[in-house]
């Protein structure tokens, strides 16, 4: 049995979930404490890769990253080599699928803690950056921490958007994802049946603390 594709899919999700926790954070407390022109297309533009068939975003991220853009040519030039069918190719994909998960959960987050304590701290002379990471983020962390274990898990699972931009190479850029699909087409029923086995394991897990981590914080609100 192979388990590549379940380490790398763990590791790329991982990744994956922790640049989606630096931008999307921020992001989400942008969207729901800023006034300024463009709000609501902007919130549009976080939502659409949810709406979006995997193929349209994988196509998207071909262009933007691909070799022939300027980003693919600049991370060519400093590394060596091309991102796209690489595993930090599929890190970027999952970035795609799962930022707009974390923003929409960590917004709503964000936007039911008690105001007062904001105001209080913006009246002290507080920056917004210091209210948002000392004040905000402590007060939703507990539905924020299961937000970030969705897109962990949202991450893990993709699989259209990877197999466009990371390909489908065993022992490189083959995530588990796309090894069941491989499995099943090659009639490998064992391996298809395990690596599922695992997969729903993992996720049943997290989602698991996922909820534990939302009824604690409606318990404490």
């Amino acid at each position: 049995m192979d388990w590549f594709p379940l380490w790398l899919s763990l590791r790329v999700a991982t990744l994956a979930t922790l640049i989606s926790a630096m931008v999307g954070l921020p992001l989400a407390w942008w969207l729901a404490h800023g006034k300024f022109r463009g709000k609501g297309l902007l919130d549009a533009l976080v939502t659409l890769p949810l709406v979006l068939p995997p193929t349209v975003l994988g196509y998207y991220l071909l262009i933007v990253i691909g070799r022939n853009s300027a980003f693919g040519s600049l991370y060519e030039s400093a590394t060596g080599g091309p991102l796209v069918f690489t595993w930090q190719g599929a890190v970027v994909a999952a970035v795609l699928h799962s930022l707009p998960l974390l923003v929409k959960s960590a917004r709503a987050a964000l936007e039911a803690v008690d105001h007062t304590y904001e105001k209080a701290a913006r009246s002290l002379g507080a920056p917004e950056w210091k209210v948002f990471w000392q004040v905000s983020l402590p007060l939703a962390r507990l539905p924020v921490m299961a937000a970030i274990t969705l897109a962990f898990a949202r991450a893990l699972g993709d699989f259209g958007v990877t197999l466009m931009v990371a390909g489908n190479i065993p022992g490189r850029t083959q995530t588990v994802a796309v090894a069941i699909y491989d499995a099943v087409e090659a009639g490998d029923g064992e391996t298809a049946r395990t690596l599922v086995l695992a997969v729903s394991a993992l996720a049943l897990v997290i989602v698991w603390v996922a909820e534990r981590l939302n009824s604690r914080a409606a318990a404490a609100s």
